[in-house]
């Protein structure tokens, strides 16, 4: 069975993998150790597709070391112990080197079970994951490593991989591929800076070529269909998750429309309709709050409405609430002052309630004066009487300060004017 597209490809050479400029570039600090020989235990951080495995794999060809690899998701307690028998023997005379796929797989014992070895430099470990480290590593693995973040090539340095791939191709099947311009870019783009999908790409567009007697034809229809949502890196308990709905409400406090339904875009086509309508509502009273009190009940009923229908038609409804939010005026008002009221209520301040707000009628023989003294303000002009309503540990306490909106500033005047 021949070997896939993307494993033929695979770079050799530091100069020959694509992106990671910021790493691996002349002078840039991952190059410079791996130049120097000596390697240190590091993780590697980053989406699929981007280089992790391929960068691990030339430094090790460029090592003397015992190479094993292992993945989070298959090897066990066994195989940890396999190799750290190799220590001390023949084998692992010149050191081992094991590169460890997916480590956020490997639960805490497993990950324990390697922290003697990489510390004492018996076993030098490589090991890559998609996921943030800092919360999938355990942290004494992190403190014995150097984190490498790797990011996703842009569509430019991506085009180059796809014209090796279809360069390759070509010599390999001794076939010619006549491309339709904007074949290249657009697999390139699609891919969502995923290299080795763009290259599974080549390789599907040119088995679904039209063949002709001197060549095979690519097209953008062949290629559009088969690169169709590739673009999508999506996972709804990974980081993509959360740094979409980050994005999303950042775009949306910042009122930047058209970003915001860029990210909200991203959401929909995942069919995640679920997290965009709990983050608008949530955006609703955080963001907008009291500078446009009635947002919240407009975003409710356009949440009701995309829940009810379901997509494609959510997305109208959805639009209607973000482009509303985005373009609104901002307040976060009400969020600092119930964040200020819990921090008291959680430093242990819940102290008693003033006696005129209690619920009952009739004092203990302790109480000299005797009575709750509650005035009901609607007795009172304007409805409103001075009074005690805070307890007293927390007597002239001031949690909410009305914010620089036209809304706001109203009902301030509105009760100045009264209070006064």
């Amino acid at each position: 069975m021949s070997s896939p597209l993307a494993d033929l490809i695979r770079p050799k050479k530091l100069d020959e993998v694509v992106g990671q400029t910021h790493l691996i570039g002349k002078g840039k600090p991952l190059r410079r150790i791996i130049e120097s020989g000596h390697i240190p235990n590091m993780i590697f951080y980053g989406p699929s597709g981007t280089g992790k495995t391929t960068v691990a794999r030339i430094i090790a060809e460029n090592t003397n070391m015992s190479l094993h690899k292992l993945n989070g998701t298959s090897a066990s307690i066994s195989d940890i112990k396999d190799i750290i028998s190799e220590i001390g023997t023949f084998a692992g005379a010149d050191g081992i080197l094991l590169y460890l796929d997916e480590i956020q797989y490997f639960n805490k014992k497993q990950q324990q079970s390697l922290l003697e070895y990489i510390e004492n430099g018996d076993i030098t470990l490589i090991a890559s994951t998609t996921e943030n480290p800092y919360f999938a590593v355990f942290n004494a693995v992190i403190s014995r490593s150097t984190v490498f973040e790797f990011k996703p090539p842009k569509a430019d340095e991506t085009e180059k991989a796809v014209l090796r791939a279809f360069t390759i191709m070509s010599e390999r099947n001794n076939v010619k591929y006549e491309l339709e311009d904007g074949v290249i870019r657009h697999i390139a783009v699609s891919c969502g800076g995923d290299v080795r999908k763009a290259v599974n790409t080549v390789e599907l567009s040119i088995v679904a070529g039209e063949i002709f007697p001197d060549f095979v034809k690519i097209t953008m229809d062949t290629v559009s269909s088969l690169a169709q949502r590739s673009n999508m890196k999506y996972d709804r308990d990974g980081d993509q998750h959360y740094d979409n709905l980050s994005a999303l409400q950042k775009s949306i406090r910042g009122s930047d429309e058209n970003a915001a339904l860029h990210y909200a875009a991203r959401l929909m086509t995942a069919g995640d309709i679920i997290s965009l309508s709990r983050r608008l509502l949530v955006i609703a009273s955080e963001d907008v709050g009291l500078a446009y009190p009635n947002a919240v009940t407009i975003v409710k009923s356009c949440v009701d409405s995309a829940l009810q229908l379901g997509l494609p038609e959510a997305r109208i409804p959805l639009a209607q609430a973000i482009i509303l939010l985005a373009t609104a005026p901002k307040s976060n008002s009400a969020y600092e002052a119930i964040n200020l009221a819990m921090a008291d209520v959680e430093q242990g301040l819940a102290t008693d309630f003033p006696r005129c707000l209690q619920n009952k009628h009739f004092d203990g023989d302790d109480v000299q004066i005797k009575g709750q003294f509650y005035k009901y303000p609607h007795d009172y002009p304007d409805h409103w009487v001075k009074q005690q309503y805070m307890p007293d540990g927390l007597k002239n306490k001031i949690y909410y300060k009305y914010g620089d909106n036209k809304q706001e500033q109203s009902a301030k005047a509105y009760w100045n004017k009264i209070k006064e």
